[in-house]
């Protein structure tokens, strides 16, 4: 594989782990963990050509295939859901880099190891601005509802060419750039508006949105168990990265926040001391359960972009049972240097992290690239990696956390 940065699993009881390949493949790892050599469906051909080439050797996007979800009736309607970038129609401007796809596809009638290239169905169609913050995340809901993760469009500072002046597009709720969408995908076609979204009945509002103020909603995921919260790590800019327990109608901060911290388009890198604490139309800013700095007090790099991931409900580890885990991409885009974290929820209704250190490494840590986590039908989590910053190469490999042996 080259940049597994996704996936997902049908429920069907096969064990089989469908593996989000960026550069437009889904994979499928049966259940002894074999590599099938087919791929399940190959969308290459309908993506916008992907791997920018930045010089001195540096290629890297965030564009490409990056995402899927399982209708939760796949065993009997076998549906399901892809994210991707496709390139601008012939009606858009030259503004416009390239556009957010979400798309249904059927599996094949004959094989339940590949899909029917022929079903696809155009669901939603997003326009944005810049090769980057695309978002990608797709998940089901509790409520049998779609959700989509898409970033602010992309460039810095959510402000410049295809985003709102003054406002930018996360806090700007006639544009679905920078939100959490939800709609229901089996009343409607392309699709249907849940009516208990919260702005159904606002006339200045897409009622597709669930929540906003995101900067890059990456990756998200329900809690499958508890009071199934939605978890969601929005990547940050200079500064800080936060992850958010996300309810409906929040507003999550950006671009007027950085984390908790005042955000300045015009001096991104010194957050101001005083600053706007709330929306547009005066809402309160939800603060983040938990948020850390690039660089620690010591210096020690952290991170630079958060990777939300899952709470763990599997058994292979209970020193982690309903604790969140998720990380951090890289400590630099120079070398593949990965962080896992764990969060844990106070008595008090705080939450703390730490690093979730590997014995399998003599540092403790990935050495890698992680490009995003994965949830069995047991709970267990897989850790999805690269040693390649771009979508390059055939270094991509998926771990599972297991406990060590001393424990």
């Amino acid at each position: 594989m080259t940049s597994p940065l996704g996936m997902a699993v049908p429920r069907d009881g096969s064990s089989r782990l469908f593996i989000v390949d960026q550069i437009g493949l889904i994979r499928i790892l049966d259940g002894q963990g074999n590599l099938l050599p087919e791929p399940f469906l190959d969308l290459s051909d309908r993506m916008i050509p992907i791997g920018i080439d930045f010089g001195n050797g540096i290629v890297y996007d965030e564009r490409g295939l990056l995402g899927m979800a399982f209708h939760p009736d796949y065993p009997t309607n076998g549906r399901f859901f892809v994210f991707y970038n496709a390139p601008r129609s012939q009606n858009d401007t030259d503004e416009i880099d390239s556009r957010v796809r979400i798309s249904e596809f059927r599996v094949s009638a004959d094989d339940p190891d590949r899909a029917d290239p022929t079903s696809e169905r155009i669901v939603l169609s997003v326009a944005k601005p810049q090769f980057n913050h695309n978002g990608g995340q797709l998940a089901f809901g509790p409520d049998g509802h779609l959700y989509i993760g898409i970033g602010d469009g992309g460039g810095a500072n959510d402000s410049g060419p295809g985003h709102t002046p003054e406002l930018g597009n996360g806090q700007d709720l006639t544009t679905l750039l920078g939100k959490i969408l939800r709609i229901d995908v089996d009343e409607a076609d392309p699709y249907g508006i849940p009516p208990d979204n919260p702005f159904v009945n606002d006339m200045e509002a897409r009622s597709e949105i669930w929540a906003y103020g995101f900067r890059n909603p990456w990756r998200f995921s329900f809690d499958r168990e508890g009071e199934r919260e939605l978890f969601v790590g929005d990547v940050g800019q200079n500064l800080y990265e936060e992850v958010d327990i996300v309810s409906k109608g929040g507003n999550y901060g950006w671009s007027r926040r950085e984390g908790t911290r005042c955000f300045d388009s015009e001096n991104p890198g010194t957050p101001p001391v005083v600053c706007e604490n709330t929306g547009p139309s005066g809402e309160p800013l939800a603060d983040p359960i938990i948020e850390y700095s690039h660089v620690d007090g010591q210096g020690k790099e952290i991170g630079i972009a958060v990777l939300g991931g899952y709470v763990y409900r599997g058994s292979a580890v209970p020193d982690l049972q309903g604790h969140y885990v998720f990380g951090d991409f890289s400590t630099a885009f120079t070398t593949g240097d990965g962080t896992l974290f764990v969060g844990r929820k106070r008595d008090d209704g705080t939450w703390r992290h730490d690093e979730l250190r590997m014995s399998t490494s003599a540092s403790g840590r990935v050495n890698r690239f992680i490009l995003g986590f994965g949830e069995d039908e047991e709970g267990e989590i897989y850790v999805l990696t690269s040693q390649s910053l771009g979508p390059l190469g055939t270094t991509g490999e998926v771990y599972r956390i297991t406990a060590s042996a001393a424990e």
